[in-house]
């Protein structure tokens, strides 16, 4: 191995599989071994078998339905407000300085602190699930994308300058195809935390959806049915962020020469 020398697709995808397998091993042996009462941990056969349940007696593809909902919803709505005022903070300092110690503010405050609130504000509605979701990923996005528009190289701005372009055209023809891969990548980062969002939203004044399922599955001390929503989470994510990386692949090009 040499620092930062990259591997083959095929050595990725196996070098990847091989932690699944290795954790799923660890995991069986723990579990069918004896090492952890099952009260705490059941075995993946167990769980399996819960989760199957899950989906054939009690509807629970309508709890993912509705948990991806959410979370497509309130992160489509704060990357709608965030890239463009991101944009312009990047490009254009008074914009920057006026905004930027508020949403620097506003980041280091948790989402879930904001649940009472918007309890009272919007109910225990789907609004209520959005805004939290939006609270939660919208000044994260907002600061990050201001900072990778705004480290775009002098250099290729002053050409620009040059060659007769207008202001117009230096953010749309430098800043914004020089810093959307960046941008993507930082979509797919704030779209996991989305994530994280919605279970917290979902364990307070919910009836429907995964984390309002992990919450009754704690009352019953069913473990199985817990882990099976932790996995299921992962497998969304796992998915959505295979997908954001091959759309960035496909949009952004010119970002792997």
């Amino acid at each position: 191995m040499e620092p930062l020398k990259p591997v083959s697709q095929r050595a990725r995808l196996l070098l990847g599989a091989s932690f699944f397998v290795l954790f799923f091993v660890v995991w069986a042996a723990v579990t069918f071994g004896g090492a952890i009462d099952a009260m705490f941990l059941k075995d993946p056969l167990y769980t399996l078998r819960t989760g199957v349940n899950l989906f054939r007696e009690f509807g629970f593809i309508k709890d993912v339905g509705i948990t991806v909902f959410r979370v497509a919803g309130g992160f489509v709505l704060a990357a709608i407000v965030a890239v463009p005022l991101g944009i312009l903070m990047g490009a254009f300092k008074p914009i920057e300085a006026f905004f930027e110690p508020f949403v620097s503010f506003a980041r280091y405050l948790p989402a879930s602190a904001f649940i009472p609130l918007l309890i009272l504000w919007a109910g225990t509605g789907e609004a209520q699930k959005l805004l939290v979701i939006f609270v939660g990923s919208f000044f994260q996005i907002v600061l990050m994308v201001a900072v990778v528009i705004g480290n775009t190289r002098r250099d290729l701005v002053e050409a620009a300058y040059t060659l007769g372009s207008s202001d117009r055209e230096i953010v749309g023809r430098v800043l914004l195809p020089n810093g959307a891969p960046e941008i993507a990548e930082i979509l797919r980062l704030v779209l996991g935390w989305a994530w994280t969002y919605v279970i917290v939203a979902e364990l307070i004044g919910a009836s429907a959806g995964i984390g309002h399922m992990i919450m009754d599955s704690q009352a019953l001390l069913n473990t199985g049915q817990i882990i099976f929503g932790i996995l299921v989470i992962g497998i969304i994510g796992l998915a959505s962020d295979f997908l954001f990386k091959a759309l960035n692949r496909r949009l952004f090009p010119w970002s792997l020469a």
